[in-house]
């Protein structure tokens, strides 16, 4: 069964007018089949005719309205001060008798709203109430619906409840909702007659000087609040105002004397404080002049529990308290005491006194108060907690065990048995598969007896203002209307009307008194004052001076904001029953010619500022290398001139995200000495320091070190040297021949040498020692004596006639040889000597100095 709003409001005047019924087409369309001749053509012919005819009804009657007889747009001063002649009326009786009519404000806003068009809408169907329709209006929210809708609403709210369950189907004796503020009416509240809003008048008469579904006379109602005093305004719709009557009263307290109030704000507080006599009777009140009892006692005092044992601090409101002790007084009996914690009346004759039965109940026997009553003996049989059986234990003291019988269990849903302990249940794993009472999901509980659970499921629906979803609980039946409200409003925005969700397309816009706010379609500042209307305003005459669309150069042609174009038509015909249309023109705003003149504009990068014709004007590029610094600080961007987004926490030379990303790797200086490359990519700041080894040569040239290049590069020279020795005794010679002494070191030997050596006098007869270094720096340290002069000069004689004998003897050597050179042979010819011996003084040169530059090269290398 589908709700009335689903019934009517389907649509919402998309494809029918205010007034016009969805049947109004259908009928045009048959009329026009049945009377037209019978071939296929005019058939078609006809329903396109009337297709065309109510869609042009459509276009000209957009809007609904709310009244059938509401003024046109050229009687707007006419309509208001008709309305205005009404609502004075309506509030005659209620200035006169108060002659103030402030707190007449929100009625007054709620009856003008009343008189617009489109207003009233009912939020069943989702249809304007118009002032002559019937109506009813709910006690709770005033909210006013059509009778129809309204008596179809509570017939299904009734049914739904009824079915619900199969006991009271059929029974109409169920509430029935509100669909706004879900106020409960009974069945016998059910409308059935058109009364005015007052209820005085049944089937009112549409009077244009009353308001719709008015009787004109006066409301008459009672006050809610009820304070004895009725209504004083004219039959109206919504909540009356409040009570205007001037009554004389008291304060709050009743100390003041009385003065004249409104009955709508007679409680009233005279300001001084109340001091009655609190409940503690001890105190008294210390508030101001307040109504209704008063607060408890906020003080606190020393108090006896009601035994009289004990005192402690306690709140004066709350005298009465038990302390913890146990009473301990002597009963009648003379052997027990009274258990019983604190209490104020008599102790009582003592529980063991009277006769009493054994711990099954089945033995009596009367027994002294100090005498425990023993077990019977007999079976205990008192029921068990399963209520079924009962205990076989004997006679004892305590609860009894739990039952443990093995029954035939059958589950809560039924289908199932099972052999089980009797005090345990047993559920099966079989899911419910019955819907449950929103008749759309199942109930999918284990071992459902039947009886599902209501559905807790949102219902999600679409209500009938196809914009929002039901935001209940998944329920049965049609769901509540759309509680939002939009505003409809004019085309200034100025003047709104409050309408319910589903409403706002077909809901005429209030007529506003505001003058149009529109910009005029061309450059002209003056033009003819009109009101707030929709639509464009009436296209410009004058000629165009405006500037230049993006430019504040004038535009050099006459005004072309409103030109009358042919349109064009769109797609071709869909057969040859379809009649090509007349042409059709529309208004246009022509473009502005482009500007010539030259601007000057920057490029993207904002690298130059060249001259660019007005119309072209805007961003280029300039061609250039971006140039922004990257983000690694070391780089530049290369892309081609390119805007930037300029990011406000940077400066402008750094680049953006358009910009491309550094991808090198770091080319930043190593510190002196180090050969190896950053191991991290292009990066800003320091590089981190150098961890890897060094091969190294010691000063020697013997031993290979591996040194950590951060201690060799971050040493000073005296550390680099230290760090390159082997710490090994120097291999090299000094210039004396004999070896350094010193450790592994940098450079040439040092010329000092200790070595004790020998040295002879000149004529090497005397030797002494003497440290190396010293016997080359300094000379004649050891000299002849007279021995070694007189041992010189004899050698020396000897040597003279040595060499005069020495010299005789080669003479004569001279003159024998001469003599040996005339006896050869005249004929005898001297040999030729070879290309070896003639050349070898120039081959012997440069092969001698090549070799010597060969040897020095490999003593430099191995050094």
């Amino acid at each position: 069964m589908e709700p009335a709003w689903r019934q009517q409001g389907r649509g919402r005047g998309r494809g029918q007018s205010r007034g016009q019924t969805p049947s109004d087409v259908c009928v045009c369309c048959f009329v026009g089949f049945s009377f037209e001749a019978t071939s296929p053509q005019s058939r078609f012919d006809a329903i396109r005719r009337s297709n065309q005819a109510a869609a042009q009804r459509l276009a000209e009657k957009q809007y609904s309205s709310s009244s059938e007889d509401d003024d046109d747009a050229d009687d707007d001063n006419a309509g208001l001060v008709k309305r205005g002649r009404i609502l004075e009326s309506t509030f005659t009786t209620y200035a006169s008798q108060t002659g103030d009519v402030s707190d007449l404000e929100h009625t007054r806003q709620y009856l003008n709203e009343a008189f617009q068009s489109g207003a009233v809408t009912c939020l069943i169907c989702i249809a304007s109430v118009k002032r002559t329709q019937a109506v009813w209006s709910c006690v709770g929210c005033y909210c006013i619906f059509h009778i129809p809708c309204i008596q179809k609403w509570a017939k299904d709210s009734i049914f739904l409840v009824s079915s619900a369950t199969d006991e009271d189907f059929g029974n109409k004796n169920h509430p029935w909702p509100c669909p706004k503020c879900r106020y409960e009416y009974s069945s016998q509240q059910t409308p059935t007659r058109y009364y005015c809003y007052c209820g005085k008048e049944a089937d009112p008469v549409p009077d244009p000087w009353l308001l719709p579904h008015s009787c004109g006379q006066v409301c008459d109602r009672d006050f809610k609040p009820p304070c004895g005093h009725r209504c004083l305004l004219l039959c109206h719709p919504g909540p009356c105002p409040p009570c205007p009557k001037m009554v004389s009263v008291s304060c709050v307290c009743g100390k003041a004397a009385p003065v004249p109030r409104r009955c709508s704000n007679k409680a009233w507080t005279c300001g001084k404080i109340c001091n009655r006599t609190l409940p503690c009777r001890t105190h008294t009140c210390t508030h101001t002049c307040h109504a209704g009892m008063c607060e408890p006692c906020p003080r606190v005092s020393r108090q006896k529990c009601v035994c009289g044992r004990k005192q402690a601090e306690r709140q004066c409101a709350s005298p009465v308290w038990h302390c913890d002790q146990v009473c301990g007084r002597p009963l009648t009996c003379g052997n027990h005491t009274c258990e019983r914690v604190c209490h104020t009346d008599v102790c009582g004759e003592c529980p063991r006194a009277v006769n009493r039965t054994c711990p099954c109940g089945k033995s009596k026997c009367a027994l002294p108060c100090t005498v425990d009553v023993p077990t019977c003996g007999d079976t205990c049989d008192k029921k068990l907690d399963c209520g079924l059986h009962t205990c076989s234990m004997r006679c004892h003291r305590g609860p009894c065990e739990t039952c443990r019988q093995e029954v035939e269990k059958h589950c809560r849903c039924g289908r199932y048995s099972k052999s089980m302990p009797c005090h345990k249940e047993y559920l099966c794993e079989n899911k419910c598969s019955q819907t449950r009472n929103c008749n759309r999901h199942q109930c999918r509980r284990k071992c459902c007896p039947g009886k599902c659970p209501p559905c807790d499921l949102s219902c999600g629906r679409t209500l009938g203002c196809r914009n929002h979803k039901c935001p209940s609980v998944c329920h049965p039946g049609s769901c509540y209307p759309c509680p939002e409200v939009v505003q409809v409003k004019c085309a200034c925005g100025s003047t709104s009307l409050s309408v319910p969700c589903g409403r706002e397309k077909s809901t005429k816009p209030p007529r506003c008194r505001e003058l149009c706010s529109k910009p005029p379609s061309c450059h002209h500042s003056s033009r003819e004052h009109h009101r707030c209307h929709f639509g464009s305003c009436p296209p410009c005459k004058q000629e165009c001076q405006l500037p230049l669309p993006a430019c504040t150069h004038l535009c050099p042609q006459p005004c072309h904001d409103q030109v009358l174009l042919k349109a064009h038509p769109q797609g071709q015909l869909a057969g040859p029953w379809e009649q090509p249309s007349a042409p059709a023109f529309e208004c246009k705003a022509l473009p502005c010619p482009p500007c010539q003149v030259p601007i000057p504009t920057a490029c993207l990068g904002k690298h130059e500022v060249s001259p660019v014709l007005c119309h072209v004007r805007g961003p280029f590029s300039c061609g250039r290398p971006c140039g922004r610094s990257l983000t690694c600080g070391n780089h530049t961007c290369s892309l081609e001139c390119h805007t930037v987004t300029p990011d406000p926490s940077s400066e402008k030379k750094e680049a953006g995200k358009e910009c491309e990303q550094c991808e090198e790797s770091c080319s930043k200086p190593r510190p002196a000495g180090c050969p190896h490359a950053c191991a991290l990519p292009c990066h800003r700041g320091n590089c981190p320091p150098c961890t890897q080894m060094i091969r190294q040569r010691c000063h020697c040239k013997i031993t290979t070190l591996y040194i950590e290049c951060l201690k060799l590069t971050s040493a000073d020279d005296e550390g680099k040297k230290w760090l390159i020795s082997c710490k090994n005794q120097c291999p090299k010679q000094l210039k004396c021949g004999h070896r350094c002494k010193e450790q592994c070191h940098e450079g040439e030997c040092a010329d000092t040498c200790n070595q004790r050596v020998k040295v002879k006098c000149p004529c090497k007869r005397i030797k002494k020692e003497f440290s190396c270094s010293r016997a080359r720096q300094e000379e004649d340290l050891v000299l002849c004596d007279d021995t070694c002069r007189e041992l010189q000069r004899k050698h020396t004689e000897v040597m003279c006639v040595h060499t005069h004998t020495q010299a005789e003897l080669e003479a004569f050597e001279k003159r024998q040889k001469g003599k040996r050179k005339k006896n050869r042979r005249n004929t005898e010819v001297e040999p030729e000597e070879g290309a070896w011996l003639k050349y070898r003084k120039y081959l012997l040169v440069p092969v001698c100095g090549a070799l010597l530059a060969v040897g020095a090269f490999y003593l430099l290398q191995t050094m």
